[in-house]
């Protein structure tokens, strides 16, 4: 029979949710962010698409400042073992921050969003809730924190997926990304609701204790893990729960999609890291088998299959957004060799990687978004000769795709080493899978350089040498990014520090 909580245990309830308000500032500011923007959309009449993006831009820059806060407190579970505070989770507080502030100004940028897009309040309102529901991702420690940090996440990229309403490309991808985030986060849910049913627990740490200390079944363990692995693998766009991402990718508004390449994919790794070290029992060694069966086999195969499928088939690709999808899976690929090493070198590795991407990612979409501008077309067969007409953002581009290929002297190059020498750290047993990833690079390099060759190469269908200079700033920040990725390529320690600080984890007795 339900009985209602005494005073004193409310008192305690009460006590519990106050003493950890104060860590979740950061949160409640961005939430607070939230609704200004929309009353502002509100009282303000006119053209305020300039004032709300850099309204947004300035909010999402001082939540940086509250994240900094965080670096003094102790780190520990929050609102009964719900939330959790640590180096971790930090780091991607951060890193959705600041991918939604170049999402903001590559929306800025793209001339679309003045012609086809009348709410531009509700477009930036939805991506400060997807950069909260990113934030709560990497601090949830419960499973039903999990799942309704990833519907937040979720429900707000179809909506912004879909956003250009009279382009077929933009429903088309706003509906293939609901029914396939539907299917995946249902069988994620069930997936928990398993291990549920063996533990009792939906605490992440506290599900490790009742399995190393009770035992499970086998066959329900690996099943639920199976599930759970299903949710996060679509989040992260790894083959074989890759479908969605090159649909949705074209379709969607170019600052939507880099948003989900680089910082849906950094969420998603951060809940498989922190799901699959933690909740998982691991027994003697990470590379015995887990569950009754052997996830590093499995996690290889997910990797090489990742790597491979996404560079062949990028080799084809005509339209860039789509070929940037494709690499995004090979991508996600090299991602998971760091996840296999299962130790704080290997997880150092993923967040370094991650920095790196986040440069030469943005920085490839922010220019594609400006030749798009321009030429109205993002074709590859559209961009000969375009070196001669916008040199900086041919020059910008070619620099962010060779750092996207892995080589020097770019901050692509040094994430891959540190991704192929985290697992050269763990013997002959993963030679092979670092030589594969090596090969897949390679592969890269054909489809990656395909376009500089047609910019500067290639001369144009169309008459006439006419400039097509974007304008100042765009020449600015894109002088920025493309210095940052070389810089960052030459001069790496502080991102390799920050790295390694970042991959300490609460509850963590795997290393």
């Amino acid at each position: 029979m339900f009985e209602l909580p005494t005073g004193a245990e409310i008192q305690s309830i009460v006590a519990a949710l106050k003493s950890g308000a104060g860590y979740f500032i950061p949160e409640i500011y961005l939430s607070v962010l939230f609704m200004a923007l929309i009353l502002v959309d509100l009282a303000v009449k006119g053209r305020k698409s300039v004032l709300l993006g850099w309204l947004t831009l300035a909010g999402l820059g001082v939540s940086m400042f509250f994240i900094h806060q965080q670096h003094a407190m102790p780190g520990g579970e929050l609102f009964f073992g719900m939330y959790v505070l640590d180096e971790f989770a930090i780091f991607f507080k951060y890193f959705a921050v600041a991918s939604g502030m170049l999402a903001v100004v590559v929306t800025m940028a793209d001339r679309r969003f003045e012609i086809e897009v009348k709410g531009i309040g509700e477009y930036y309102a939805l991506l400060v809730a997807m950069v909260i529901g990113m934030v709560m991702m990497a601090a949830s420690e419960d499973l039903l924190m999990i799942f309704l940090s990833m519907e937040l996440v979720g429900l707000s990229a179809y909506v912004l997926s879909g956003y250009f309403k009279r382009d077929p490309r933009s429903s088309e991808a706003a509906l293939k990304y609901l029914i396939y985030g539907a299917v995946s986060s249902g069988l994620m849910i069930y997936g928990f609701s398993l291990i549920y049913g063996m533990t009792g627990e939906t605490n992440i740490l506290r599900i490790s204790a009742e399995l190393s200390a009770h035992g499970y079944d086998p066959l329900v363990m690996m099943l639920s893990s199976l599930l759970v692995l299903a949710g996060f693998g679509y989040k992260i766009g790894a083959v074989p729960f890759h479908f969605w991402s090159p649909d949705v990718y074209e379709g969607s508004p170019t600052p939507v999609t880099a948003y989900l390449s680089v910082a849906s994919k950094a969420a998603g790794f951060a809940l498989l890291i922190r799901f699959f070290y933690i909740a998982i029992p691991h027994g003697g060694s990470p590379y015995e088998d887990i569950a009754g069966m052997n996830w590093l086999l499995m996690l290889s195969v997910l990797s090489v299959a990742s790597m491979i499928y996404g560079n062949v088939v990028a080799i084809w690709q005509k339209n860039v957004k789509r070929l940037l999808a494709y690499s995004s899976i090979a991508h996600a690929g090299y991602l998971l060799l760091g996840l296999l090493v299962m130790d704080q070198i290997g997880t150092q590795a993923i967040l370094f990687y991650l920095l790196s991407y986040l440069l030469m990612n943005y920085g490839a979409f922010y220019v594609v978004v400006l030749i798009a501008n321009r030429t109205g077309s993002e074709n590859l067969d559209d961009y000969r000769g375009l070196g001669r007409k916008m040199p900086l953002a041919g020059a910008a581009l070619t620099v962010f795709l060779i750092s996207l290929v892995g080589l020097p002297p770019t901050v692509g190059f040094i994430g891959k080493l540190f991704i192929f020498s985290a697992l050269l750290s763990k013997g002959s047993l993963f030679v092979g899978l670092a030589l594969v990833g090596i090969l897949t690079s390679v592969i890269s390099l054909y489809y990656y350089m395909l376009i500089p060759l047609n910019m500067f190469l290639r001369e144009s269908e169309e008459p006439g040498d006419r400039s097509l200079n974007p304008g100042m700033l765009a020449n600015v920040l894109m002088s920025i990014l493309m210095v940052l990725t070389i810089w960052f390529g030459l001069f790496f320690e502080p991102l390799s520090q920050f790295a390694r600080y970042s991959s300490a984890m609460f509850g963590l007795t795997l290393y």
